[in-house]
């Protein structure tokens, strides 16, 4: 049904600009590779009796080695060793265990102690409150079928947030066991589904219980971390190496409308950190949601800084669905859709500032 839905998801598989910068992602689609949390269960990583910043230097040490061995299993010269007691995914984990007890996933940097029930900006203690999981036909025509989880919460006040109830905690969601999510990601691969898509809100509250979702994981699955990029330098490193693929939005082009339109400050330093990161560690498409009288202050400044630094190749998804939504009219520019002029202009730079793998 969904291949009628959306011929495009079948088209892609023969697009060799989409199959070249997403070729380790499109591997683990068709089992000819292991997802990234698979091959990091099989890592060994001895981190007993070690304070934050022992650890920390070994998981970075490790990481650099984690790349050769990738490679090597990737090639066929080594086979995953399942005898790891204690793998550099759990090392992952119990860091991010301790990130809890002073919170700095976000920017923020709030500092509060979540598994004690302490909450602030983004309104996430430890538990997981999930809004909806199901398949969904709507992203990325690589990504159809993505099995998506929408989690509560969010690190940022989007005024044109599509999904305001969600991100600000207008609904509750369900409080779920990531026994059972992990579960029914295995019966969405068995189905099917091509990925395992986290989003929100924002995942970012929620990394520590996605890394324990991903060890509990048994199917093949590609793990997908849809965020609005506005994560810390610590959250970058947990990410490094476990995502197997980036879906980052690039919201803006400066501080100001950063700050103006979603409260994020120095989401330009987080942004473009967060972005190279990726690109270093795993395989990235990028979201641009293009806003009304937004293309020369944040289109430009993106596409220019993308084409520099990550290169022409690179997947760039420019969106132009934008719909004024929540508190958007508090922003004049925003009470309306983008025109013709506007989408147009954008495509023109877009291809003016060389992008070649970019979809609208």
């Amino acid at each position: 049904m969904w291949r009628a839905l959306r011929p495009d998801s079948i088209n892609v598989l023969y697009d060799e600009k989409c199959r070249k910068s997403l070729s380790r992602y499109f591997d683990i689609i068709f089992d000819k590779k292991l997802a990234k949390f698979k091959l990091l269960k099989t890592f060994p990583a001895e981190f007993q009796d070690m304070d934050n910043a022992e650890m920390w230097k070994l998981h970075n040490n490790l990481i650099k080695e984690f790349k050769t061995y990738v490679k090597e299993v990737d090639s066929g010269n080594r086979k995953p060793d399942e005898s790891a007691k204690s793998s550099l995914l759990d090392l992952k984990i119990e860091l991010a265990k301790r990130i809890l007890e002073r919170c700095t996933f976000c920017m923020r940097a709030c500092a509060v102690n979540r598994l004690k029930g302490e909450t602030k900006y983004c309104g996430c203690n430890s538990n997981f409150p999930v809004s909806t999981m199901f398949d969904h036909y709507g992203e990325e025509p690589e990504l159809i079928p993505s099995f998506t989880v929408f989690t509560i919460g969010c690190t940022m006040r989007c005024l044109h947030c599509q999904n305001w109830s969600i991100s600000q905690w207008y609904e509750p969601g369900t409080l779920y066991e990531l026994e059972k999510v992990a579960r029914q990601a295995d019966i969405a691969r068995a189905r099917g589904c091509r990925n395992l898509n986290m989003v929100g809100g924002d995942p970012t509250p929620y990394l520590y219980h996605w890394l324990k979702v991903s060890k509990m994981i048994n199917e093949n699955i590609s793990t997908v971390w849809n965020s609005n990029s506005y994560y810390s330098y610590p959250s970058s490193q947990l990410l490094a190496e476990w995502a197997d693929v980036y879906l980052l939005d690039f919201k803006y082009g400066n501080d100001d409308c950063a700050v103006r339109i979603s409260d994020a400050p120095k989401y330009w330093e987080a942004c473009t950190r967060n972005h190279l990161v990726a690109k270093e560690h795993g395989e990235l498409i990028i979201r641009i949601l293009v806003l009304p009288k937004h293309i020369d202050c944040c289109f430009r400044p993106i596409v220019e800084w993308i084409v520099k630094n990550l290169g022409k190749g690179v997947r760039v998804n420019v969106m132009f669905q934008y719909t004024p939504h929540w508190r958007a009219d508090e922003v004049p520019e925003l009470r309306r859709r983008l025109n013709s002029d506007e989408m147009e202009l954008t495509v023109k730079i877009a291809k003016e500032v060389g992008l070649e793998n970019f979809i609208t």
